[in-house]
């Protein structure tokens, strides 16, 4: 479904991403693992049409990506969740629901209406503070929003940057059940995660992004069975 090849993401003269080459298959979750800096972010922003790449292709679906602004790469079916929920503070969570479908607003306002009420099923703590400014949700609910407002682009290819960050237990395993589900469904789900464990519980294929390059990628197990990346991602001692 999306295939980056050898792209090359820089902030002026620093390269953040070095020949990045990776696929996100259909219906499958994948995982990019990483420290922090080693360019997951700047991938996520590049394939989103965030950032340019300064060469390389990102296709998806048989088509280029590579260049094209963010309301066209949503157009063509990709959302992203970033890291951090960046839901609009002052905005009511409908407005942030609306706000996630202004692709469509101007063509399919009927439809927009019905997802809407889809999300509030999907997520009824949400249809309970419909009118409650955004930034006075919990960090969970902000999750919650984050991912429901990217669904109402109504996305094949749904892009997660970490989910879990700053949130309690209990709320990341909600979260990570959220996005098994959603995968049931037929969403491709491609997620950055710092909590490699949980990340690998439910992904399909691995890949660790390491100062711009990708260093390895395999199934999961494959992953678990790698001594290097177990000792350092997954607390695992070697003997």
């Amino acid at each position: 479904m999306l295939e980056v090849r050898d792209v090359v993401t820089s902030y002026g003269m620093i390269q953040a991403l070095r020949g990045v080459s990776l696929t996100a298959r259909e219906g499958e979750v994948t995982c990019i693992l990483g420290p922090n800096g080693a360019g997951k972010t700047t991938l996520l922003y590049t394939i989103a049409g965030i950032l340019r790449p300064r060469s390389g292709s990102i296709s998806f679906q048989g088509r280029e990506l590579a260049g094209t602004s963010a309301p066209d790469v949503v157009g063509r079916g990709i959302s992203l969740v970033p890291e951090n929920r960046l839901v609009f503070p002052h905005m009511t969570v409908r407005e942030n629901l609306f706000a996630g479908a202004y692709v469509r607003l101007g063509r399919d306002r009927a439809g927009v209406e019905a997802d809407l009420d889809a999300m509030f099923a999907r997520f009824p703590i949400l249809k309970q503070r419909a009118g409650q400014a955004a930034g006075t949700l919990s960090g969970g609910e902000q999750q919650m929003l984050a991912v429901a407002r990217a669904l109402m682009a109504r996305p094949r290819l749904l892009m997660m940057d970490e989910p879990s960050l700053g949130l309690a237990p209990l709320v990341v395993e909600q979260i990570f059940q959220i996005v098994q589900g959603l995968n049931r469904e037929g969403i491709t789900v491609l997620l950055v995660e710092q909590n490699a464990r949980l990340a690998l519980s439910i992904a399909h294929h691995a890949y660790l992004l390491e100062q711009g390059r990708i260093a390895f990628h395999g199934t999961p197990s494959e992953v678990s069975a790698n001594e290097g990346i177990s000792r350092a991602y997954l607390g695992i001692k070697g003997g």
